[in-house]
């Protein structure tokens, strides 16, 4: 099989029925099989997709009885898959026209790429700034926290976090792609045991780049074909917000902690739980407001 697309749903059912049709209505002449993950919802959407899609033979539908994150999900769809390329969807995108087909023929056509991301747009019609990105380290994320990215976006010093002054139309190799879509060759994501389970929510899809590159391959920024993202469809919370900030601590430690000196590990971890706890502060007046 070519290809095997796993989304998964928690509480989304328009949005992740949007997703499905996208695929549906855009993909051409391949072989592939959709996995849908829901993660304990519990309110009638694994039903409701289920009964949508009944007549289509290539749509599994699995379901966790608890909801132990993303990671968790995607890698119980990938035990179940068998495609040559694994496709990671979010189940608040649509998939534009030739995006899959030519992805994946890209990737085909490239043996040293192991990870492709396409473009991103948000519904305003702008770059979802997420869909390309250097690694965080403490320089690069410096940079962004300190506001200098933003002084000087066509920076290639001050700005390689989101690498702005690239095209958003070019085609390139990049740290990291978003999560939102990422094409994955099979045999490498279940070599290194699909996405680390560390992550509750956001930082896997980081991490999964950096360890595939740790394997001398590839990740690719491929700008000529996009999705549309509906960013954030899933509301923002203290948990999500928790998650955001914990998972830049979790792929610290993981990757930079041993190679950095003490004052960099003291300022990194200062830096994530101050901006964490004024973020959450921010949350919390907008709720009383």
């Amino acid at each position: 099989m070519d290809l095997s697309i796993i989304i998964v749903n928690y509480r989304t059912y328009e949005l992740t029925k949007q997703t499905i049709n996208s695929v549906i209505e855009t993909v051409i002449d391949l072989d592939y099989e959709i996995i849908v993950v829901d993660n304990a919802s519990c309110d009638g959407s694994l039903e409701k997709l289920i009964e949508d899609f009944e007549s289509f033979n290539n749509i599994t539908f699995l379901a966790n009885k608890t909801n132990d994150g993303f990671a968790v999900a995607n890698n119980l769809a990938l035990k179940e898959s068998v495609g040559d390329y694994v496709l990671l969807l979010n189940s608040d995108v649509i998939v534009k026209e030739n995006t899959i087909n030519k992805s994946l023929n890209f990737i085909k056509n490239n043996s040293n790429i192991g990870i492709l991301g396409c473009k991103v747009v948000l519904p305003d019609g702008t770059l979802d700034k997420a869909c390309r990105r250097s690694f965080p380290t403490f320089e690069v994320s410096f940079y962004r926290m300190s506001g200098l990215s933003k002084i000087f976006p066509n920076s290639k010093r001050f700005n390689r976090y989101n690498l702005s002054y690239l095209d958003e139309n070019g085609t390139y190799p990049v740290d990291c792609v978003v999560g939102a879509f990422m094409l994955i060759r099979s045999n490498l994501l279940k070599e290194c045991n699909g996405l680390d389970e560390s992550f509750f929510m956001y930082g896997e899809d980081i991490d999964i780049c950096y360890r595939i590159k740790q394997m001398g391959y590839e990740v690719y920024y491929y700008g000529e074909y996009e999705i549309i993202h509906y960013k954030g469809a899933s509301g923002k919370n203290k948990k999500l917000l928790y998650e955001f900030h914990n998972s830049m601590e979790i792929f610290y430690n993981k990757h930079y902690k041993k190679q950095d000196s003490f004052l960099i590990n003291a300022l990194t971890y200062i830096s994530i739980w101050t901006l964490y706890y004024l973020k959450l502060l921010v949350l919390s007046l907008k709720t009383i407001f």
